[in-house]
């Protein structure tokens, strides 16, 4: 057989560049073809393209000309693999009538009420309909694809990439640069509906120390984030990007989510790699993530995330165990090489009718 040619669509989103980063990188180290196609702001700061893929920039639009260019590099493929629900949808479009088969990985549910909603909907359904095979990475994901009428849908390895993070203790160079020596410090990341989050720091102000809570990024509502912990006074700072994560991780007493989305699944990752305790709200398939190595409470509750969080500074055996089963779970997480294998199968499996009708 030929060499197998694939392109990878994405949009943007840090989690699916990560994946994509992973993806290509093995897909070319086994003899595969592969043309990466995302923004261009997006390859410049995810490290795409890898070494032996091919990189295309397309904008993040569905109008003519942006198909119009995703078509083209799709021409001659073997398998388009797009990441993420607007990604799928302009794949989607692109290969209409070319009998390309088109693999969709679902990383994160898109969240949206009202008017919004409906086009989400809408959209997830022309996506998962779309594809040949949609790829969940939790089974709330794989049931949601079923409902919105995808052909097949699977439970993909969790992609969790290796750690780009040392992990080496902290000297408190972080701690005091925050402001946080001789209190707690507690670390999240800035996600949608995370409002809870800063409920709950309004809560800690009444312990004694009380904790600092860092943010990294600040979510999907630039500057919304900012004005409220001014307003209110709260115990927060804001503290760089993704990039500083392993970091403030290595620095951190507690790791903290309360919203969802992206962010999310890499700050949890890397806090139970370290041995850092993580409270966290049950929502996007994180339960399936972590299992019982995290404190999980109830999303949109921020009485119980300041609860819980109060708790486990008060209990420093209880942070130790979780510490240590953090660790445990994470070292039976499949690994970048477990991730790379399924997603081959799946294109073997995919491109045997269309060897069979080259042939």
């Amino acid at each position: 057989m030929s060499q197998l040619r694939t392109v990878q669509v994405l949009g943007g989103g840090a989690g699916s560049s990560a994946h994509v980063r992973s993806l290509a990188a093995g897909l070319v180290a086994r003899g595969v073809q592969v043309t990466v196609c995302a923004p261009a702001g997006t390859g410049r700061a995810h490290g795409l393209p890898v070494a032996g893929a091919r990189f295309v920039a397309v904008p993040r639009r569905s109008d003519p000309a942006a198909v119009a260019a995703l078509r083209t590099a799709c021409t001659g493929a073997d398998i388009v693999h797009a990441h993420g629900l607007h990604a799928a949808v302009r794949a989607g479009i692109a290969l209409s009538g070319r009998g390309t088969p088109l693999v969709v990985t679902w990383h994160t549910r898109v969240h949206a009420e009202g008017t919004r909603g409906r086009l989400l909907r809408l959209l997830e359904r022309r996506a998962a309909r779309a594809a040949a095979v949609v790829l969940g990475t939790s089974w709330e994901l794989v049931d949601r694809a079923r409902r919105r009428g995808a052909r097949d849908a699977r439970l993909a390895a969790a992609p969790i990439p290796a750690s780009r993070f040392p992990g080496a203790p902290d000297d408190g160079k972080a701690r005091a640069e925050l402001g946080a020596v001789g209190r707690p410090l507690l670390v999240s990341v800035a996600q949608d509906g995370q409002e809870a989050l800063l409920d709950a720091a309004r809560t800690w102000r009444s312990l004694d120390p009380v904790p600092l809570l860092a943010v990294v990024g600040e979510g999907p509502r630039p500057g919304a984030l900012r004005r409220r912990i001014a307003a209110e006074g709260l115990p927060v700072v804001l503290a760089g990007g993704a990039d500083d994560i392993g970091d403030l991780l290595a620095a951190a007493d507690i790791a903290v989510l309360a919203g969802r989305g992206e962010g999310g699944p890499l700050l949890a990752q890397e806090a139970l790699r370290l041995g850092i305790p993580l409270v966290a709200a049950q929502a996007d398939g994180l339960p399936e993530l972590v299992g019982d190595a995290a404190a999980l409470v109830p999303y949109g509750d921020a009485e119980a995330l300041a609860g819980a969080v109060a708790g486990l500074l008060g209990d420093p055996v209880r942070r130790e165990r979780l510490a240590e089963s953090g660790r445990a779970r994470a070292a039976r997480w499949p690994t970048e090489e477990d991730s790379i294998a399924h997603v081959l199968s799946v294109y073997d499996e995919l491109a045997q009718p269309l060897a069979g009708d080259r042939a």
